[in-house]
């Protein structure tokens, strides 16, 4: 399974565009600028790319933007989280299955600038039933789940302070992040409930920005500008139903994923020299590291405690500094990051010696990749 790598990463800068709320930006120069950023840092030409992977904007006019007008193979996927596993396993496949010999994935949004709201407005007709609960975004069906897990498993009041506080911490470390002040306990309690249990603290951002990555096959890689980053193994697996509602957090989707990930790469968690984990809301962290072997069913509440999962622990993660620091950019400047630490690229948050990274994300799609030095 060792056979394909990415080899170009581009990002905005995060911390810029969040700043600047005077006019809308346009998503498709977002795009454009993150898409020359990554074909730059690869080496390629615009020539070379000949697939195109479009999340939360329309191939036609981004090709048209970016000068790729003949790929050989294009697709639009929706604007959600759960896409950017998606989008790394279907460029994965296409270019191991030849349909294509090197294929750009790029993501981008306005969020912020365009006023975008993700809950308390106009429910979707097909969740007319819990609107009429109040059950108008996807943060209070995490709060229900969160609310049993607590209830399950005794997680106290600030359960999750520490990881709204490891964020902040890389975050800091990180010039393009949003939020770079760090925090602590005090300040997590502090923070005003939005859908109680969860805080303020414990939510994404809605920012504006743009994440785009190249895949390629690891022996093409070797001829580019850096040292490739193979991704070692992918898996994925749905839970599909009305809601985001998972009964057991999605522990039995991600154990299967995480088996079948484990298998290909002959990689486990202890193996993993650091982690990214999608964190729309912070209890997502907890069910994912259950999920996925990390902690113990019931107890990742207290396996993130004491250091373990900050830059020098024994488990680094979410080193840029997550969805609540860094930027909501579902789920791809971690990927865009995971490839940083196996380069040594990362600066001030570089885990030392990093050579095996894990993306996972828990959603209803649960997929996860493991990126190797090559």
């Amino acid at each position: 399974m060792n056979d394909v790598a990415v080899v170009g990463v581009g990002s905005s800068d995060f911390r810029r565009l969040y700043a600047d709320k005077s006019r809308p930006n346009d998503v498709y120069r977002l795009a454009a600028e993150a898409f020359k950023e990554a074909l730059a840092d690869s080496g390629a030409t615009r020539q070379d790319i000949d697939g195109l992977l479009c999340v939360n904007v329309q191939y036609g006019r981004l090709g048209e933007t970016i000068g790729i007008t003949d790929p050989r193979f294009v697709h639009d996927l929706e604007g959600t989280g759960r896409m950017s596993g998606i989008a790394l396993q279907e460029a994965c496949a296409l270019v191991r299955s030849g349909v294509v010999d090197m294929v750009a994935c790029v993501y981008a949004t306005n969020g912020r600038t365009a006023g975008v709201k993700y809950g308390g407005g106009d429910a979707d007709p097909a969740g007319a039933y819990d609107a009429m609960y109040g059950m108008t975004s996807t943060g209070a069906y995490v709060a229900m789940m969160y609310q049993r897990y607590r209830s399950m498993y005794g997680a106290p009041e600030d359960a999750l302070a520490p990881l709204a506080i490891n964020n902040r911490a890389n975050g800091a470390r990180n010039p393009i992040a949003v939020f770079q002040e760090e925090i602590t306990r005090d300040d997590y309690l502090s923070s005003r409930f939005i859908a109680e249990p969860l805080r303020k603290l414990d939510y994404c951002i809605i920012n504006d920005g743009a994440v785009a990555f190249i895949v390629t096959s690891a022996e093409r890689a070797r001829d580019l500008r850096k040292k490739p980053v193979r991704v070692a193994a992918s898996a994925g697996r749905g839970e599909l139903g009305r809601s985001y509602i998972s009964p057991d957090f999605y522990f039995s989707t991600s154990a299967a994923v995480a088996d079948e990930l484990y298998r290909k790469s002959g990689i486990g968690p202890d193996q993993i020299d650091c982690m990214q984990v999608y964190d729309n809301f912070l209890p997502t962290i907890l069910f994912t590291l259950e999920g996925f072997g990390h902690a113990p069913r019931g107890e990742s509440w207290k396996w993130i405690r004491d250091g373990r999962i900050e830059l020098g622990g024994d488990r680094p993660m979410n080193t840029s500094g997550g969805h609540t620091s860094e930027s909501y950019m579902q789920g791809f400047a971690l990927l865009a990051e995971a490839v940083r630490q196996v380069r040594g690229e990362a600066g001030a948050r570089q885990v030392e010696n990093c050579h095996t990274a894990q993306y996972m994300c828990v959603s209803p799609i649960v997929t996860s990749h493991i990126f190797t030095a090559d």
